[in-house]
């Protein structure tokens, strides 16, 4: 999925906003998708909502009127959590306010030296609770961190991105989406079943007391027993051959 409007760093409109919301929420129906390589065109990830088609209208429009957008973002996000393929996302470049959030949303972010990530809400005069950023953000780069970045709207430049732990690896310019792209396949060629509970178990157990998500996860990994997946693992380990799966 690639965010398409390099002459404006790749910004969100109303109507991709509900695009891929729309896109994303389908991916449930779309067995034959198994993991989600999200980036975009051009040197640059994304420049968030754009400031003269969204900005711009929201501030003439009714209270009901913005909440229904904010509702709608968020709505994105939790379309993205629940899809069950992992999303990769390939980040360089600008990566600021709705474009961080979508990076923050993806389960795995490869990024570059030269990206700058900004959650850029304070900048606008809005609060840092965007699109799930309060909850999301701490539990990837710590509370602390995550609440500099949101009262502040600082950029975080790649490298230090990297050492807080917002992304996975950094990698060249040249070739981050290469490396995003050879992650998501390697995803898509493993046992996609599990890798659907894990990303689903991930998201729930966020609210759930220790015990409760032991035995959460102990139902999980009963069901993952029951596919084929898990016999055809173990025929393979038997035969001294390396397991192929098929998501089933």
């Amino acid at each position: 999925m690639t965010l398409d409007r390099p002459e404006r760093k790749n910004p969100l409109t109303f109507d991709l906003y509900a695009e891929l919301r729309d896109w994303f929420r389908g991916l449930h129906a779309h067995e034959a998708v198994k993991s989600v390589v999200l980036t975009g065109a051009g040197e640059n990830f994304c420049s968030g909502g754009d400031v003269r088609d969204i900005i711009g209208p929201l501030t003439e429009r009714s209270p009901l009127e913005q909440h229904a957008f904010t509702q709608m973002t968020g709505d994105l996000v939790k379309a993205m959590r629940a899809a069950p393929q992992p999303i990769v996302a390939a980040i360089d470049g600008v990566c600021v306010g709705a474009g961080a959030i979508l990076a923050m949303a993806s389960d795995l972010r490869y990024g570059t030296a030269r990206s700058n990530v900004a959650f850029l809400f304070v900048r606008v005069g809005l609060a840092g609770c965007d699109m799930g950023a309060c909850a999301m953000l701490p539990r990837l780069i710590g509370h602390g961190r995550a609440s500099e970045l949101l009262y502040t709207g600082r950029v975080l430049p790649g490298t230090q991105a990297y050492e807080w732990g917002f992304f996975n690896e950094l990698c060249e310019p040249s070739g981050v989406l290469g490396r995003a792209v050879e992650v998501a396949a390697a995803l898509a060629a493993g046992p996609t079943f599990a890798h659907a509970m894990t990303k689903k178990m991930l998201h729930e157990e966020w609210a759930m007391p220790l015990d409760a998500a032991i035995d959460a996860e102990a139902a999980a990994q009963a069901v993952c027993m029951g596919t084929n997946d898990f016999r055809r693992a173990y025929e393979a380990f038997i035969a001294k051959r390396e397991p192929r799966f098929e998501g089933n």
